[in-house]
């Protein structure tokens, strides 16, 4: 199982960014594919949620409305649109995978197995 993200940069506040998470090696439709995020000095928190083949979505509430998930299942990538960036998303963002509990299921509260190396973002005020 590989995760890849891109798409991190430093960003004003108001801006837009979109990152995108490239997954091999296991079923897409399968897999729960996730993204968190951690601050300096701030444990990590779930974003955002899909369930692979574009089912189930789910958002922290602090993003909802700004950020978008979506899927590209033909090339099993999971893309974060973020708009109306604020200084407080300033982390390092992971996509996670698991399988969790199947069907049409997705969290942003679950210990995902697979994770990538991460990418900055950085707002600016």
């Amino acid at each position: 199982v590989q995760l890849v993200e891109s798409g991190g940069a430093l960003v004003q506040a108001g801006g837009s960014l979109r990152l995108s998470c490239a997954t091999s090696g296991f079923t897409f439709g399968d897999y729960a594919i996730a993204w968190f995020r951690q601050a300096p000095g701030k444990e990590r928190e779930g974003v955002s949620c899909i369930k692979g083949m574009g089912g189930t979505t789910r958002y922290k509430g602090s993003v909802e409305g700004r950020f978008t998930i979506s899927s590209d299942n033909a090339k099993n990538t999971v893309y974060l649109q973020m708009n109306n960036l604020k200084p407080d998303d300033t982390a390092v963002y992971y996509c996670a995978a698991d399988k969790g509990y199947g069907s049409d299921w997705c969290g942003i509260n679950y210990e995902y197995s697979y994770w990538g190396q991460g990418t900055q973002v950085t707002v600016s005020s």
